[in-house]
């Protein structure tokens, strides 16, 4: 009898160790190079805070330990995205994926690697409304909001400030043609005039074309959806060289530190938006953040966001298995439970593991609805002195 009760006893104790040894490791599938690459930074880190925070606090099912693995999506090169995140997902072992960043490579990374093997992905940038419509088995949720409601909020910011008629170009892909059209039919539909919506292409050394079409129809401001670190710059680089516009409205795409590089006091009072809120969590991240990096840049809260949701979701499930965890996502994301913002995950962690419930705020107000996205706020912006500020919060 003794020696069974001591044959238990070390069985009992060699699980635990088992499980307090184990390693999860996150993929973190962003472009870190391409058209966005200034903006990735400050996603990485926040994405990657997150799992230091939940790794450092031992919690995470029975003390875990949690490594991100970085994958480079590129942003544009969906066979290098797929190509990438399938290493993470059968070389790396990740049990699931922070990303994609752009929408169309989120899309080639849910269908090829995600979906065939049972992965969880949660992307805190990917906006393409066609990505609510995609075959997912449940394994695909996004911290950003749609592009649906991001082309009703650009159409608002825009008719409030008087704007009745614009120039609209769009880089030719998913994000971009999806963005482009629901601000369109919004517009329109408020009563704003779109003088001409034309494509560009990523990549191109001059836009001069483009832009004299463009030009030639006018329009009170030249609204660009497109990217900072590629076409889209290109076209207000144009657009200003050749005097066809002054004035700008920029989406989320745009709306990274380059831009300020780029053109500072040039696009004085353009304006802007993308996904951002005033609530406590978002200040609870920027004091969490304090100097390591920008916590305001565009998607870096719900980078933070994406992760911490992923992590709580194994907790609630009690296992790291995506077939069991995505089924908790929406769970730990929303009401009823306990209000978690930033710099609590460890709370969160041992409410979740006594039992109880947590309602995850998070830095960026995160609100999940059907299927599987944030409800969505977004920060409005105009450039002032040649900086990004901040008029107000929708």
């Amino acid at each position: 009898m003794k020696k069974l009760f001591y044959t238990c006893a070390a069985s009992a104790l060699l699980a635990a160790t088992a499980v307090a040894s184990e390693e999860i490791k996150i993929g973190v599938v962003l472009g870190f190079t391409g058209p966005v690459e200034s903006m990735i930074p400050a996603m990485a880190a926040g994405g990657e805070l997150a799992m230091k925070e939940v790794s450092d606090s031992g919690l995470l099912l029975g003390g875990a330990t949690v490594t991100p693995v970085r994958g480079d999506s590129t942003c544009i090169d969906s066979n290098a995205a797929t190509a990438a995140a399938e290493r993470l997902v059968t070389s790396d072992g990740v049990k699931a994926i922070l990303g994609g960043d752009c929408s169309g490579v989120t899309g080639a990374i849910l269908s090829n690697v995600a979906l065939p093997n049972g992965i969880v992905m949660i992307s805190p940038s990917a906006t393409s409304p066609g990505l609510s419509a995609q075959e997912d088995n449940g394994l695909f949720f996004r911290t950003a909001p749609s592009g649906a409601r991001e082309g009703v909020v650009m159409s608002e910011i825009l008719l409030e400030e008087g704007v009745t008629s614009v120039a609209l170009t769009y880089t030719n892909n998913d994000y971009g043609k999806g963005l482009a059209d629901t601000f369109q039919k919004s517009y329109e539909e408020r009563g704003g005039k779109i003088t001409l919506s034309a494509a560009h292409e990523d990549g191109k050394p001059d836009y001069s074309a483009e832009v004299g079409a463009l030009g030639a129809a006018g329009g009170d401001r030249l609204v660009v959806v497109g990217y900072v670190d590629q076409g889209g710059s290109g076209v207000v680089r144009a657009a200003l060289d050749l005097g066809a516009f002054d004035m700008f409205h920029f989406p989320a795409g745009m709306m990274g530190e380059a831009l300020e590089k780029n053109f500072g006091t040039e696009v004085e009072g353009s304006s802007g938006q993308h996904p951002g809120t005033d609530s406590p969590g978002a200040a609870k991240y920027a004091a969490l953040v304090g100097d390591a990096f920008d916590a305001t840049s565009s998607f870096s809260p719900e980078s933070y966001d994406a992760a911490a949701l992923i992590l709580l979701a194994m907790q609630a499930a009690g296992s790291s298995d995506s077939a069991k965890f995505k089924h908790k996502v929406m769970d730990v994301a929303n009401a009823p439970g306990v209000k978690i913002y930033p710099g609590e995950l460890a709370k969160a962690l041992k409410i979740l593991a006594d039992g109880g419930e947590v309602d995850y705020v998070g830095a960026s107000a995160v609100e999940m609805i059907e299927p599987g996205e944030s409800a969505g706020n977004y920060r409005q912006v105009v450039i002032k002195d040649g900086k990004m500020t901040t008029v107000k919060y929708r």
